[in-house]
Parts: structure tokens; sequence; C-alpha cells
């Protein structure tokens, strides 16, 4: 299939590792000019080089806080002067604060709005202008799971990743006759650095080690393992390619079917 993504200026947040990372490295094999970005200019240039050796593509990027709005508009703007515009964003951010409902205080939820919500609209009003002059676009919006079934603990990530979703599902009506389509993906126990350390906190809660927490959830995946990096990257380049012609408005959840949800 071609994913008519040769030479498409793909925005990316929070790419520098995980699943920023791999969404990265799976647009620039499919030929796209991508913009990394995040808040660790030294893990910025290894990645950089990273996608350089394995593809011949090589990345831009920009050391960028995405709750700095002045950031996000610098990021862009370098985006525009390299490739001349912008046709896909990947909306992304590490996950907020872990714990239930009282041991969150007004900065943890505030924090959370910005990180986790506010960055996302933020980058789509840097992005639209580009997508609308260029007669379409794509946005791609990674939530979590939760945006089909809460997960334990994480009060601040169920509370505002399905933000993301109503935040997706209107833009996907409001920008549809422009060609721009928005989708929310929601990775469920993938193999990075953040489900690592959750595990590691409900291991430390429940007193075992950190292997048998990890063997416990993977009992309740279908497929019976973590899933990787890469697999969930091929569903984040799909929605963000112009193969995709007709998906838009849609929350889907790369889970290996452990989300008990309809």
């Amino acid at each position: 299939m071609d994913l008519q993504l040769d030479k498409k200026s793909v925005v990316i947040l929070a790419s520098s590792q995980g699943l920023g990372k791999a969404s990265a490295l799976a647009f620039a094999k499919e030929g796209a000019n991508v913009t990394l970005a995040s808040r660790d200019e030294g893990k910025l240039k290894e990645a950089a080089e990273e996608i350089f050796q394995a593809t011949g593509n090589k990345p831009s990027f920009r050391k960028c806080d995405v709750t700095q709005p002045e950031e996000i508009k610098a990021l862009f703007r370098q985006a525009v002067k390299e490739f001349g515009t912008v046709d896909v964003l990947v909306n992304n951010a590490g996950g907020p604060k872990a714990g239930g409902f009282e041991s969150h205080e007004d900065e943890d939820w505030q924090t959370a709005f910005e990180l986790n919500l506010l960055s996302f609209v933020r980058a789509v009003r840097e992005a639209l202008p580009h997508m609308k002059q260029n007669g379409g676009g794509r946005i791609v919006n990674i939530a979590s799971s939760s945006i089909k079934e809460p997960v334990e603990g994480l009060l601040l990530s169920n509370t505002f990743r399905m933000g993301i979703v109503g935040l997706s599902k209107t833009l996907a009506k409001e920008f549809g006759e422009y060609n721009i389509l928005v989708n929310t993906v929601g990775p469920g126990r993938i193999a990075t650095d953040r489900v690592a350390h959750l595990d590691e906190i409900r291991a430390e809660k429940l007193g075992m080690s950190y292997e048998e927490a990890k063997q416990q959830h993977e009992k309740t995946i279908p497929v019976g393992r973590y899933g990787t990096p890469d697999e969930f990257a091929n569903t984040i380049v799909f929605l963000g390619s112009f193969a995709n012609t007709y998906v838009t408005g849609q929350s889907i959840v790369v889970d290996g079917g452990s989300t008990k949800a309809y």
C-alpha cells in the first residue's frame, strides 16, 4: 500500500523516545519529512541520528516544552521553514502523575491539563492554517486505553484523555470539509518506560517484584504479551497517512484485546 507520505511534513510531539520516537521512525521510513520535539535536547539529537541511520531520511528537531505556548509556536515555525508546510500532526505528551482522587491537589490537576490537553489544543491551532491551505491534513492524537475503560490509579489520565476524545471528535466534524481527518489512538500495555514505571509503582504497592506485576498484566491480555512501540506506530502512521481517506472522528485502542469495554 502506498501511504502517500513521501515528502509530507510531519510534526510529532514528545518524540525523543517511546511511542513518539517509534512513530517518527515509521513516518521517516515512508519518506516523510519529520520534525521531532521534546524537552530533552540530548535525547532529540540521539533520536534524530538513529532515525537517519535507519532510513537515510534526516529529521529536523527542536527542544520544546509542550506546556509553553511560545515553544510550540517556535516548533511549527521551524517545521515550516525547513519543510515548507505542515501536513500531519501527531500530538503526544508524557503521562500525568499517577494516583487516586485524594492524592491530588489543584496544582496536579492544572499541570495535567496543560500537559495532556491544552498542549494538544495549541499544537492543532498552529497546524490547522497550513492544512487548510494545503487542501487537507491529518491529525492523530495519542491518548490511552483509558478512553475506553478507566485505568485504576490513573485518575488524571482518565480525566484528561477523555478530553482529547471530545476534542478529536469535534475537530473531525468541524474540519472534515477541508479534508482534515482527526483521530484518537489509545495505547494499552505497550512496552515503554512509562508502562515500566507504572508496573514498578504497582509492584511496590502490592509487595511483589516488577516481573510478577508485569506477568499479572500479561495474563489479562488476550495475545499474552505487551505490545511493542513499532506495532503501535503502524496504526499511527496509517491514520496519519493520505492512504487514509475516510477514517475520522474515531477512537481506536491498540491493546492486544485487553480492554473489555465495547
